[in-house]
């Protein structure tokens, strides 16, 4: 069981997804506002947050924003259809998925369940310590240092990144990433283009000329290997 904030401005909303989560076992907080969102995160932290973006005062952007320099936990963004900016910007704010309103509240429990999942399990293929070169990813602590600094991820970030460290030398597209990383049929693959170029840069000395996460025009993306596995 986890806890899980559902921050939404319309009662109606917020009481669906409730009822859906808490049939999931899980136990589910409420807030109305962005002020409370973050109030209620900085007192007392949920394992999730289901995030509306277009909250009244403080929106679900800088909600999202605060919340990351505060603690990292796994968010769920509930966005307006169309709002393609607003997602983008999300997912480069740390948010690790995202609904498109209006939406089927089973698919939003069922990505709960997702996220949940990829932020609190292990990939059993891989091993606990990943090292290339001065690069180290460290599972058990779900912490990667660089040159001996430690690289501030999101848990998107980083699950990219351990899976590509994890398989060197080998090209995947978006939609594989999508489906390999994070468990998605579907989605956007601009997820993966947005990931892939923070990733670039804080683990690339020049992300505009990549010498580790390198792209493979028409096919996706490959990890370039600087020292044997």
């Amino acid at each position: 069981m986890a806890s899980v904030l559902v921050v939404d401005d319309d009662p109606t909303v917020r009481e669906v997804v409730a009822t859906y989560l808490r049939a999931n076992h899980h136990e589910v907080s409420e807030a109305a506002d962005g002020e409370s969102a973050i109030e209620a995160m900085t007192r007392n932290p949920s394992d999730l947050m289901v995030l509306d973006l277009m909250l009244p005062g403080v929106d679900g952007l800088e909600v999202c924003r605060r919340v990351r320099q505060i603690r990292e936990v796994p968010i769920i963004m509930l966005t307006a259809l169309g709002s393609e900016m607003d997602r983008v910007v999300g997912l480069q704010l740390g948010a690790d998925d995202y609904v498109t309103k209006p939406f089927s509240p089973r698919e939003l429990a069922l990505r709960v369940e997702s996220v949940l999942r990829r932020t609190s399990g292990r990939a059993p293929e891989l091993a606990d310590i990943l090292t290339d070169g001065d690069l180290v990813v460290d599972h058990p602590r779900r912490s990667v240092t660089l040159a001996g600094e430690k690289l501030m991820l999101t848990t998107r970030e980083y699950d990219l990144l351990r899976f590509l460290v994890g398989h060197p030398e080998v090209t995947f597209s978006r939609d594989e990433l999508l489906e390999r990383v994070w468990g998605w049929s579907f989605g956007d693959r601009s997820t993966v283009t947005v990931h892939v170029r923070r990733l670039r840069e804080k683990v690339e000395q020049d992300p505009t000329h990549p010498v580790r996460l390198l792209t493979v025009w028409g096919v996706g993306y490959l990890w370039q290997a600087r020292s044997p596995q």
